[in-house]
């Protein structure tokens, strides 16, 4: 009997069936799987309440060994004393230092690896997770922050979560999700001169949108990827959800074990050539079907900037300001004169023609050690007496502390100092403006992070995103600027982190886990059924006519700071209602002051940060129903975990709605009949996702109905031991570590 021959594959489906726990029921056709976590990924601002849900419902952290911990989003990036270990001392700001203070609190409590801000390794998630050998090709990879994503550099498939899902996976070690489709998005050819990985992944979302990959997950591909170096690939991968994708991804090859070789964290010796033999079979298989396919040439990418406030608004550095008017969609017309508004730009204005007052380089987008090089080689291309033009600020923040190190080590620090440049400490620093690293209202910056949204840096902010080399050019220049014009040939470098040797141990460190202890977790029963449930939901709706209306502008960064989930409705829209006075904004005029529902015409609502919070802060406002032709993953996540319902329709019949809203008929939204009344319209009839439905009518708790599938969890776990047994942290199946003191500050347990 001729056996079935298999069917191809992508490397997105590989992974993803090899961490399937329980499939979805056929009754629940493309709903929900329950797919396996390898690695868990925490920080100060997304994790406080999720550790405190655990404390409530008395439960433990399902493994320890496969999470790690560090501060970097709301951490100051100024001058650290290395003799300093007080808290208090480190973090002036009192919100900021109560989230760090949670964190050590709950690593602590809950006996997990964790990174504190005196530590060398701490840093961005983003960075840090790789620089270890935390980050390895075939996992699942998870974190409370949207880029996530970064780490699909590695053949990884990795992607943000909110801050209930974060409870989820510290819980169950497992997260419901449902799988996305596949796009490979192909780039071929030779690269023009001085063109890098971020001009790349720039120019691919200003071809395909903001929301072009929505509902998908997008394998990078052609010769173009493949040539780059591991931290150029991470830059691509980084911003895949500023394309509205899930997640990125880049088959291992070469270079990723190149990389991960010797990692501290990395499998070791026989475990090495076992796991590296596994590695090298994620690829896609020829005849693999990919549901959509874009292929782009590298001839027609060109050092680009944005001009906007979304990162599709980009054109290149030799190009001008746009004009709304040559684009077709209405909605996209809006958000052009908005941005331009926003940007106090002139359609027709020369890119090069725009003056800055600040440069940004770092975040998880541009901030490892090859990306520090790229800009200290334009400063030193300019000459031994190049310095940062008059009037601008220009600050460097490494992405981790041992990034800080090794461009120390190779004198980088003394490059950018000498030509006036701020060499700070590690940190999300200006990426996020969480910190005191902020942009003044109405100033300027040439950043290498990886959103320009309104406020995103700070509040009435202008941020224009670019490569390291254009940010140093944008520096000398004090304008936006061509690095091509001091540099004749790229000069990308592909040398790994190389630590100078008082920074190496003999062998490989492992990170210390800390015995458990129960004894300060309570012991609280918790049942099954949550305090809410979504039944039939009626009542104002609110008019919105904008596009990727993104959750910086849903809750600004400022109202982050919070270890709870209430009194967020102050800060709903905060910057947009300043901006537009009381008696302007949709949420302050009668009727809509009063909205249960908000109607968005406009795709994408919700893209950006995995910031749970701006789901709290509508259902804190009383909006618990989101109607839009397409949302942000992540926030439609965030919606269903608060029993908050987000409806896809078509742009026709949100326009309807919008329209009828405007007129001041009442919306009836009934999710048992998945269908919306007003006035005497037919209904409109909508689907939801089966399991979701069903806990959104009963108020089930996600966790305690996942916590019954333990016994299949459990048989995955003893399989995946077997399988893939460099996955097994110290730590798991009672193995313990112990601490040393000696010379341990209270940070570096």
């Amino acid at each position: 009997m001729t056996q079935a021959t298999p069917k191809p594959q992508t490397l997105y489906d590989k992974i993803w069936n090899d961490h399937v726990v329980k499939h979805s029921s056929a009754a629940q056709d493309n709903g929900l799987d329950l797919i396996y976590v390898d690695r868990h990924l925490v920080h100060e601002v997304s994790s406080p309440q999720a550790f405190d849900g655990l404390r409530a419902a008395g439960r433990p952290v399902r493994r320890p060994d496969c999470t790690l911990a560090t501060v970097d989003h709301n951490v100051p990036t100024g001058f650290r004393d290395k003799k300093v270990h007080d808290l208090g001392s480190l973090v002036a700001d009192p919100e900021s230092r109560a989230q760090c203070a949670a964190l050590e609190t709950n690593v602590k409590d809950f006996g997990l690896s964790y990174f504190g801000l005196q530590d060398r390794r701490q840093g961005i998630v983003h960075v840090i997770g790789p620089e270890q050998g935390f980050t390895l090709p075939g996992i699942t990879c998870v974190c409370g922050d949207s880029h996530t994503s970064t780490h699909g550099a590695f053949g990884a498939l990795a992607f943000g979560i909110g801050t209930s899902e974060v409870e989820h996976v510290l819980a169950t070690q497992t997260i419901l999700q449902k799988k996305s489709k596949n796009m490979r998005i192909t780039v071929d050819g030779e690269l023009l001169e001085g063109v890098n990985s971020k001009d790349v992944i720039l120019h691919i979302i200003g071809v395909i949108s903001a929301s072009g990959g929505n509902g998908c997950v997008i394998e990078y591909s052609g010769s173009v990827i493949r040539g780059f170096s591991m931290e150029a690939r991470m830059s691509i991968c980084n911003m895949s959800i500023e394309a509205g994708s899930r997640a990125g991804m880049i088959a291992p090859d070469g270079v990723t074990f190149a990389y991960l070789k010797n990692r501290p964290l990395a499998p070791q010796g026989e475990t090495w050539d076992r796991a590296e033999a596994y590695w090298r079979t994620l690829t896609s298989d020829e005849g693999a079907k990919f549901d959509v396919e874009v292929n782009i040439p590298a001839s027609d990418i060109i050092p680009s900037v944005t001009w906007g406030t979304s990162p599709q608004d980009v054109v290149p550095i030799t190009g001008s300001v746009p004009d709304p008017a040559s684009f077709s969609n209405p909605d996209r017309q809006r958000a052009a004169e908005r941005s331009l508004k926003y940007m106090d730009l002139v359609p027709g204005t020369r890119m090069e023609d725009i003056k800055i007052d600040n440069v940004f380089i770092g975040s998880c987008t541009n901030g490892r050690i090859e990306d520090l090089r790229s800009a200290a080689n334009i400063v030193l291309a300019a000459g031994a007496n190049a310095t940062v033009a008059p009037g601008v600020y220009a600050m460097v923040v490494p992405g981790s502390s041992l990034v800080k190190l090794q461009a120390e080590a190779e004198g980088l620090d003394v490059v950018f100092k000498r030509a006036g440049f701020d060499w700070r400490e590690a940190g999300c620093s200006m990426c996020v403006g969480m910190n005191e690293d902020q942009l003044l209202p109405g100033k300027r910056c040439a950043s290498t992070s990886n959103r320009n949204f309104e406020g995103r840096q700070g509040a009435g902010g202008r941020t224009h995103l670019l490569s390291p080399a254009m940010a140093a050019a944008a520096a000398l220049r004090g304008k936006l600027a061509d690095a091509r014009q001091f540099l004749h040939k790229s000069a990308q470098s592909t040398v790994d982190l190389v630590l100078p040797s008082d920074h190496i141990a003999a062998e490989p460190v492992p990170i210390p886990v800390l015995e458990f202890t129960s004894k300060k977790i309570p012991t609280a029963a918790s049942d099954n059924v949550s305090a809410k449930v979504f039944r039939v939901w009626r009542g104002v709706a609110a008019p919105m006519y904008i596009e990727n209306i993104d959750t910086d502008m849903i809750l600004p960064k400022q109202f982050l700071k919070t270890i709870v989930r209430t009194g967020l409705k102050h800060g709903l829209f905060y910057n947009v209602r300043n901006d537009a006075g009381a008696a302007h904004f949709i949420l302050d005029r009668a009727p809509f002051d009063k909205a249960t529902i908000l109607v968005s015409t406009g795709k994408n609502f919700g893209c950006g940060s995995s910031r749970e919070h701006a789901a709290w802060a509508l259902d804190d406002f009383g909006i618990r129903c989101v109607i839009a032709p397409s949302f942000g993953e992540i926030f439609r996540s965030n919606c269903f975990q608060n029993c908050m319902l987000p409806v896809e329709l078509s742009v026709e019949e949100c326009r309807a709605l919008a329209s009828d809203a405007e007129a001041g008929l009442e919306l009836v939204v009934d999710l048992e009949r998945q269908e919306i009344t007003r006035g005497d319209h037919a209904p409109m009839l909508f689907t939801t996702d089966p399991f979701r439905r069903t806990c959104l009518l009963n108020g089930f708790d996600d966790i305690a109905t996942t916590m019954q599938d333990d016994a299949a969890i459990a048989a995955f776990e003893q399989r995946r031991s077997q399988m893939w047994p460099w996955l097994d942290g110290i730590g798991y199946a009672g193995k313990k570590v112990k601490v040393k003191s000696a010379g341990a500050s209270a940070m570096e347990w």
